[in-house]
């Protein structure tokens, strides 16, 4: 990687890794809280959310945060989400996301609180990196770029950030993908951080490979560069 680009995403993520960009980003929404469960089912929760439109996804993730009565934990223990989410109900909850198929989520972390557990502690239960671990948790691929999981995973275990909560002590900032997404891909394609732009798992670890050299430990640090910059010039 030559000097100017180097330069550049340090300059950038100095720009956008900032408080400021909190307000207009879904991390915002388990910003509200303070204990580990609650932010982790609002993040979850919200991030699972998190595609299209960054307006009705922030509409979205408002609305299920006052179903939820701002209480996400005794929302959970409560089991008010089986009459909020019944499996009958085959309407659109987001865009292709039915009430049912949104349900299953509710299902999976009430097993874990209910346990007395973190969701934390309950992916020590799987093997493999970060990644691997809340897809199989989720049961969903690993072999996909799975944007929404890295994000969340970005939010729970990046350290040291204005942004992101770092409450994850068990996992390691290393061990992390880039949350891929069109202006990820975007601008990393355009800085030659890869060679094509795909939207692809193999991708986004390319990338983070490369991002690790400006940002050693913590690639994901790099999001912020990318991302930032590509929604404050969408058309460079």
């Amino acid at each position: 990687m030559d000097g100017e680009v180097k330069s550049r995403l340090l300059e950038w993520a100095r720009r956008y890794h900032q408080a400021a960009f909190i307000v207009s980003d879904p991390v915002q929404f388990p910003h509200r809280y303070f204990c580990q469960e609650d932010r982790e089912i609002s993040g979850l929760l919200t991030a699972l959310l998190s595609f299209g439109d960054r307006r009705q996804i922030l509409k979205k993730a408002d609305e299920l945060d006052r179903m939820m009565g701002h209480r996400p934990l005794e929302y959970m223990l409560s089991q008010r989400w089986a009459d909020d989410f019944m499996v009958s109900d085959d309407r659109s909850f987001y865009r292709m996301v039915s009430y049912s198929a949104f349900r299953i989520y509710f299902e999976k972390l009430y097993e874990v609180y209910a346990s007395g557990r973190t969701l934390e502690t309950a992916l020590s239960d799987f093997e493999g990196n970060p990644m691997q671990k809340l897809c199989a948790f989720l049961k969903v691929s690993d072999r996909s770029p799975q944007k929404k999981v890295n994000m969340f995973l970005r939010w729970m275990v990046r350290r040291e950030s204005d942004v992101d909560f770092g409450i994850w002590k068990t996992m390691s900032p290393s061990d992390l993908v880039i949350p891929l997404d069109t202006h990820v891909c975007r601008v990393a394609f355009k800085l030659g951080l890869t060679d094509r732009p795909a939207y692809s798992l193999g991708n986004a670890r390319k990338i983070t490979q490369a991002l690790a050299q400006v940002f050693p430990g913590d690639p994901c640090l790099g999001d912020f560069a990318l991302f930032g910059y590509g929604v404050a010039h969408p058309d460079d």
